[in-house]
């Protein structure tokens, strides 16, 4: 009796032990899972990061010129506007025209109130994009901030060249997004950003006019 006793009271001991030593595996096989995890998670944000900067670099055509991109998207650049740029992204289902030029702003309201429906108005931006936001063509390529990130002295207007009538409306050739931003007291930038079928391609740079 009393030897049987001896052996049920050492065993205590090595039967409390096992539960510690299995929670102490589970607990470093979680953090391993758990560092794994987090491995793998920058993994991919590195590599969603370097195919978003792949895709905001990519397929960039060197022959669109303003004047080019102008007769394209039938929008007539005035002659007092300054530092006119443009740009040409090829995709894979449809290419992107991007145009910028800046105008003094009584001239930008003019132009503008040319484009548009007479008797309708440019919106603001009420529901500005975040400062980070890239669009797949970015004015970013261009070297300019996004318009859709403004919201102070921003206007912005989607036109169609279906039964527009206006004055300078009747020559659009494709829909467009306009916006106008006054960036500095006096001065506003036009922007537009065109959706256009691939089947349009840009001059060489060299032959570009």
């Amino acid at each position: 009796m009393n030897s049987s006793n001896r052996t049920t009271v050492g065993e205590q001991p090595e039967r409390r032990r096992r539960p510690l030593v299995v929670a102490v595996i589970v607990s470093a096989l979680l953090a391993c899972v758990a560092a794994t995890i987090g491995v793998v998670s920058c993994a991919a944000d590195d590599v969603s990061s370097d195919l978003t900067d792949q895709e905001m670099t990519c397929c960039w055509e060197d022959g669109a010129t303003p004047t080019w991109m102008s007769d394209q998207l039938g929008i007539r650049i005035p002659e007092g506007a300054s530092d006119r740029r443009a740009g040409y992204k090829v995709g894979q289902r449809y290419d992107t025209g991007l145009l910028s030029f800046v105008l003094p702003s009584e001239e930008a309201e003019t132009y503008t109130g040319r484009l548009i429906e007479k008797d309708t108005v440019m919106i603001e931006n009420s529901q500005p994009k975040d400062k980070g936001y890239r669009p797949a063509a970015a004015f970013g390529h261009l070297g300019l901030p996004e318009p859709e990130t403004f919201v102070q002295g921003l206007r912005k207007a989607s036109l169609c060249p279906d039964g527009l009538a206006s004055p300078e409306g009747k020559y659009l050739q494709r829909c467009i997004d306009l916006f106008a931003h006054e960036f500095t007291p006096g001065t506003t930038r036009i922007y537009v950003r065109s959706t256009i079928e691939p089947s349009v391609t840009p001059p060489p740079a060299g032959q570009a006019s």
